[in-house]
């Protein structure tokens, strides 16, 4: 299977968003807990405007026939403890149909490369803020 990675723009918000949308639903699913409120509509016009004012960058793992499998997304943060600017990784995601494939492992790969390119010092990731998660 060939993989690609890249950074996707605002076309691609429509179709990030259909898997923002399976994301919150499997950790829903799995907490037992409707923690999320998803409007497909609303998060795409909202990741549309974070891609186009670059508060926010996605990179989207492709297969062969150019479908999504997988995405990252990341915003630049800032810190004294981190000397400056830092990358923060909110929301890492691939298709369960995909995992085990070193997908995520290469959407790390080109976040770290992509942080090197601004000047970023390390990654933080999040986790969502529900007690599930504080571990």
């Amino acid at each position: 299977m060939t993989i690609t990675i890249e950074k996707a723009t605002s076309d691609h918000a429509p179709a990030i968003s259909i898997l923002v949308g399976e994301l919150l639903k499997e950790i829903m699913d799995a907490i037992s807990v409707e923690a999320f409120n998803f409007n497909l509509e609303e998060t795409t016009a909202r990741l549309r405007d974070l891609i186009e004012t670059e508060k926010y960058f996605v990179f989207i793992a492709l297969d062969s026939n150019q479908d999504i499998m997988g995405f990252i997304t990341l915003y630049e943060s800032y810190a004294l403890y981190a000397e400056g600017a830092f990358g923060t990784i909110p929301e890492l995601f691939v298709r369960p149909d995909h995992r085990s494939n070193r997908i995520g492992s290469l959407l790390l790969s080109e976040t770290r490369l992509f942080g090197a390119t601004r000047g970023w010092k390390r990654l933080e990731v999040t986790t969502p803020p529900l007690p599930q998660f504080e571990k």
